[in-house]
C-alpha cells in the first residue's frame, strides 16, 4: 500500500491570482503515481497533471490561481502503486484501480 503526504497540506492564494506549491512525498516502499484535480478548473491550472513520486522521494506540484471572486476551493490528490512497466504517468495511472486520496484545501482571498 502506497504512502503519500502533501505539504504544506492547505494552500492560500490571493484572489487577484497567485502561485503556491506543494510538495508531494512518497515514504513508502513502492513508486507511486498521482494525478491532482482541482474542484475549480475555471480559476486554477496546475502542473504537473500527473507524475510518479519514486520511494522515499518528493514531487512538487504548482498550483497557479488566475484572476477571479474570492472562494474556498480544494485540490484532490489521487495516487496508487505504479506499475514496473507503465511508461508514462498516465498510462500508469490507469492501471490503479481503487485509487487513494488526498484533499488539500485552497482558499483565494
Amino acid at each position: 500500500m502506497s504512502t503519500l503526504t502533501v505539504d504544506p497540506p492547505a494552500g492560500a492564494v490571493p484572489a487577484a491570482g497567485g502561485k503556491t506549491t506543494h510538495t508531494l512525498a512518497n515514504a513508502g516502499a513502492a513508486k507511486v503515481v498521482f494525478k491532482v484535480k482541482s474542484s475549480n478548473n475555471t480559476e486554477y491550472r496546475l502542473q504537473p497533471v500527473f507524475g510518479f513520486v519514486d520511494p522515499g522521494g518528493q514531487a512538487p506540484v504548482e498550483v497557479t490561481r488566475l484572476a477571479g471572486p474570492p472562494k474556498e476551493d480544494k485540490l484532490v490528490i489521487e495516487y496508487g502503486d505504479a506499475p514496473a512497466d507503465a511508461a508514462t504517468p498516465q498510462d500508469a495511472f490507469k492501471g490503479v484501480a481503487a485509487p487513494q486520496k488526498l484533499t488539500v484545501p485552497i482558499k483565494a482571498e
